[in-house]
């Protein structure tokens, strides 16, 4: 920590507080060289920011609220120049218009099949290649997150986010590796928390649970943790106490056999939000 004296320096953990930013997305922006820490620890690895970084932080997590590409992101930073801010920001207009499009028709093709009104089977998805359904398994996965962190979504989004997190988990089911259909559980899960839907919010959690437990060899270490803060969450919602700390407990033990730090800290921080 010689560039800069350790009174200016925040750990990973605090940095992502105080900007919003989960500790996941800062690791992957100082990988792409896009918001690097002030100092890494040689010893330990442990990224540290400094207080100068936070307006940068903040900036990029706006732009990544309106779903700017990282790439794009990357341009402006680099220029700073209003120009080629407004320039970017107008051709990721013109692409958000295009998608919109293409999610009211995703839209408007899954209520059919979640009502029941058409077979799943026969439909065109049955058509798509491999590369393609890992692609929307992603894409609906991405949107589903981003929705989920907006404060202010409105009863169209909350609609919007329960059929994307659906539409993901179909994708990864017909293609996905048990982990994919495990986390595509949990988003479910969580997706249902969020809007106090406990019925279904167990019932995923549960799912992402067996997905866990029957293929541990397809697992990262962080899944089991993640399978049960499912389950705890949700049994909050639903008012199960009792149930609620069993899985806390069980979670936050398995949280501490997570090798990676900066993985255990996600972990960490979202049983924080539990209430036991």
């Amino acid at each position: 920590m010689d560039a800069v004296q350790n009174d200016q320096l925040m750990p990973i953990g605090r940095f992502a507080r105080i900007t919003g930013l989960t500790v996941k997305a800062l690791r992957h922006y100082d990988e792409l060289g896009l918001l690097r820490p002030a100092s890494v620890d040689p010893e330990t690895g442990y990224r540290f920011y400094a207080t100068t970084q936070v307006a940068r932080a903040e900036w990029i997590r706006t732009l990544r609220r309106l779903e700017v590409p990282l790439d794009d992101i990357a341009s402006i930073l680099a220029a700073d120049d209003p120009a080629t801010l407004k320039r970017l920001l107008a051709d990721h207009q013109r692409r958000t218009a295009v998608r919109q499009a293409e999610l009211k028709w995703i839209l408007q093709r899954l209520q059919p099949l979640l009502d029941g009104k058409e077979p799943v089977m026969g439909t065109r998805a049955e058509a798509l290649d491999p590369e393609a359904e890992r692609q929307l398994g992603i894409d609906l996965f991405n949107r589903t997150w981003t929705l989920m962190e907006r404060e202010d979504r409105t009863p169209d989004d909350d609609d919007e986010m329960i059929h994307c997190a659906h539409a993901s988990a179909y994708h990864w089911r017909q293609v996905g590796t048990p982990a994919n259909r495990s986390r595509s559980e949990w988003q479910c899960s969580r997706v249902h928390a969020i809007l106090g839907q406990t019925e279904q919010a167990l019932y995923h959690a549960r799912r992402c649970l067996e997905l866990v437990e029957s293929n541990p060899e397809a697992m990262a270490d962080w899944d089991l943790p993640a399978a049960y803060e499912a389950l705890a969450r949700a049994n909050m919602v639903a008012g199960d106490a009792a149930a609620t700390r069993r899985w806390y407990d069980l979670g936050v033990e398995a949280t501490a056999r997570v090798a990676d730090p900066e993985e255990r800290a996600v972990m960490e921080a979202d049983f924080a939000t539990i209430r036991t």
